[in-house]
């Protein structure tokens, strides 16, 4: 199952007039969770996937150099907008299909995408994407929803999703199913709020197999 690109781009021109007030206070505390424990160095390059309306971006520290991309033009407005406000100064806003992003390979330590992977047409384009444009050894951080272990709630979700994705989104994939057979070692993956039910997972680009996994917490 697949998402077209222009509902895609529909659906987030509607949502970025209230995504602030909804999406924003819902989802806040994990981001929180996910940018402030990234453990940025100073210097470090950061590629910010599916930016939005930048809510995360106040929340990097102003030592290391943010690159933030996204496909819809109003979402990059009310981001455009909050960096101008809180003069962050680190903050590079550009407009890019994160399936086909214009960054050399290697560019980046660390790739955030945060509610994206079920977002977009292929979630598999994306993944390649961040993997390329991602050093060896840098970090891939995936803040989602995916499927659920309770088969109950999986098949649930399963049923739902072709509903989901008229408004932009899925509901269908696993983690597993996201990350298997890519060159990443997953070394974190944390259910955060709200209720449980979205993901915090990290991994390790190991495309040049040199590194060894230090387990899953």
């Amino acid at each position: 199952m697949t998402i077209d690109r222009k509902q895609i781009e529909r659906a987030y021109a509607s949502y970025a007039v209230v995504y602030d007030r909804v999406f924003g206070r819902v989802f806040q505390a994990s981001r929180e969770t996910v940018v402030r424990n990234l453990k940025v160095g100073p210097g470090e390059r950061v590629l910010e996937v599916g930016v939005g309306t930048g809510l995360c971006l106040p929340l990097y520290p102003p030592h290391c150099d943010i690159t933030a991309i996204d496909l819809s033009d109003a979402m990059l407005e009310k981001a455009v907008v909050r960096v101008k406000e809180l003069g962050l100064d680190n903050v590079k806003l550009l407009k890019m299909d994160a399936g086909d992003m214009d960054f050399p390979d290697n560019t980046f330590d660390i790739v955030i995408a945060a509610y994206v992977v079920t977002a977009v047409p292929d979630y598999r384009k994306l993944m390649q994407e961040m993997i390329r444009v991602s050093r060896p050894g840098g970090r891939l951080i995936l803040l989602n929803h995916f499927t659920q272990d309770s088969p109950i709630i999986a098949a649930v979700e399963k049923a739902i999703s072709p509903i989901c994705t008229r408004m932009g989104f899925r509901t269908d994939l696993s983690v597993d199913e996201v990350i298997d057979g890519w060159p990443l070692i997953k070394e974190r993956d944390e259910k955060v709020s709200p209720l449980g039910m979205w993901h915090v997972v990290e991994c390790v680009n190991n495309k040049n197999g040199s590194f060894a996994a230090k387990g899953v917490t």
